[in-house]
């Protein structure tokens, strides 16, 4: 197969995947997700001869780096519209949904932000995008057992969170702190 053709089978394969992987990190910037999808598909395109034989963990490679690129550059542009200082984005002017309005498994979300980016990633890589620690590896560039590693201490640490929210829930209840 011609590097052309496996560039379109990975496309056609993969490109909802890695749509996907965008919008789940772009939560809220619906309308970034698409501009960064087509920069991995660039990207892909311009390295199509590097395509490993399963291109996705490769793919969701690319695309952490390009999603790196874009958050940095959103913060860039928060950050002059808050020098500026007239823009409601700089502001938070926005609709906010009312209390009642919490969407189902929200609590899994907050425990997953106390956790450090690097144990989110890999907690949504494995969950989210269902890769194998063998794919995880080759996405963030290390050896198998060191993603096995990173996988067991990013779970160990979000039960604690999980068990620490659970007692703090309990205690503000009323109960006696078991659950």
């Amino acid at each position: 197969m011609s590097t052309d053709d496996a560039f379109a089978e990975a496309y056609r394969a993969h490109y909802w995947a890695v749509s996907r992987f965008v919008a789940r990190r772009l939560d809220g910037q619906a309308h970034e997700v698409e501009e960064v999808v087509s920069e991995v598909f660039s990207i892909a395109w311009r390295r199509r001869a590097e395509l490993p034989d399963a291109p996705l963990p490769w793919l969701y490679a690319v695309a952490r780096n390009c999603l790196a690129n874009t958050v940095r550059g959103l913060g860039r542009y928060r950050r002059l519209l808050h020098r500026l200082g007239n823009h409601e984005a700089a502001h938070q002017q926005q609709t906010v949904d009312s209390p009642d309005a919490e969407r189902p498994g929200s609590w899994v979300h907050e425990v997953l932000a106390r956790l450090s980016p690097a144990d989110q990633e890999v907690l949504r890589l494995t969950s989210w995008e269902e890769l194998t620690i063998e794919e995880l590896a080759v996405t963030l560039g290390c050896g198998q057992s060191a993603a096995a590693m990173r996988l067991h201490r990013a779970r160990r640490r979000l039960r604690a969170e999980i068990d620490r929210t659970r007692m703090t829930v309990s205690v503000r209840a009323g109960g006696d702190g078991n659950v």
